[in-house]
């Protein structure tokens, strides 16, 4: 595991938590002159971005420990399980909202000082932006599950806080109080699909659902730097601990080639997928030797025990790399 860059997303994550909990003390701040649902109920998603980061500072922390007898593949997964509750402490976030609205409708309360919670909005909005971009460009350069979760969860905030501001500067406008309630329902309802998609990515993840992003991106990879030797790719798996890639494939190679041989070439995929992904990567590549029905794709120039001649060159793609058979 690459410690530095280890080192510099847990910085970040406890720069996060830090910003969480001074935004939300100036949200509490804005509902406390402003008596706004709608405000009540963004300040109240902040204790949920507090504790979820708290949460996911741990987990990254958790993610760094080495293999041991039993976790051999790592405890990255754990990475998986924080993005999920994450997402369930935003979907309840969103519940609570919407719950929270529908009482003020029969329970209206005087608003005051909108301009002061417009502002003060706005400002927590702009941070959350700028800190959740930064944190979703991060998670995504190194494939870290737990800063994508929060950086969606940041950038949703600022959608919802966008959404909010609008709703109090029409109340300001034109004096309609309960358009607050109506805010904060729409934003809960927003809140609670952001809440959603965040813990069926996690359990997609968790029960080893294939991302087929990375697995296009492996097959280009492997096309575009395709050697003659290599006849073909199948049985390829891509499972996902956290940041760490675990990656399963079978490769065929001419027969006549000694083990030695077959070991190079091996050896040369995983340098060309582990240089072209950027990612921590494990790969386990089973050598297969040639069939003579491979001979009509097979791109070796001069083979000495060719049985067919050369028909066409086969590109590399999902029909014929995921299942477990060799390329006719």
């Amino acid at each position: 595991m690459n410690t530095q860059a280890h080192k510099a997303r847990i910085n970040l994550m406890k720069f996060t938590v830090i910003v969480g909990f001074v935004l939300m003390g100036i949200k509490f701040c804005s509902w406390y002159f402003t008596k706004s649902n709608a405000i009540l109920t963004d300040a109240l998603e902040s204790i949920i971005n507090v504790v979820a980061g708290a949460f996911a500072l741990y987990s990254l922390y958790y993610a760094a420990k080495p293999r041991d007898e039993d976790h051999p593949y790592g405890h990255g997964k754990i990475e998986f399980f924080s993005a999920g509750i994450e997402g369930s402490l935003i979907f309840i976030a969103g519940l609570s909202m919407v719950a929270k609205a529908v009482y003020g409708f029969f329970h209206p309360a005087q608003l005051d000082k909108i301009d002061l919670g417009v502002a003060l909005s706005a400002f927590t909005a702009l941070v959350n932006f700028f800190l959740g971009r930064h944190l979703l460009k991060t998670g995504r350069q190194s494939n870290n599950a737990v800063l994508i979760a929060d950086g969606k969860h940041l950038v949703s905030d600022t959608i919802s806080t966008i959404g909010l501001i609008a709703g109090l500067l029409i109340i300001f406008f034109t004096g309609k109080f309960w358009l607050d309630n109506l805010v904060t329902i729409l934003l809960g309802c927003w809140i609670i699909f952001t809440g959603f998609k965040l813990v069926r990515e996690s359990v997609g993840n968790l029960l080893d659902e294939a991302d087929m992003e990375v697995v296009n991106s492996l097959i280009e990879i492997l096309n575009v730097n395709r050697k003659q030797n290599w006849i073909d790719i199948h049985n390829l798996r891509v499972l996902k601990y956290g940041s760490h890639l675990h990656i399963d494939m079978h490769a065929t190679f001419p027969y006549y080639m000694s083990l030695e041989e077959s070991h190079e070439e091996v050896h040369a995929i995983e340098n060309l997928i582990k240089e072209k992904t950027g990612n921590e990567v494990e790969l386990f590549i089973h050598a297969d030797p040639c069939i003579e029905s491979s001979c009509a794709v097979c791109l070796v120039n001069n083979c000495p025990v060719r049985k067919f001649p050369f028909r066409e060159k086969l590109e590399w793609k999902l029909e014929n790399v995921l299942p477990d058979a060799k390329h006719k």
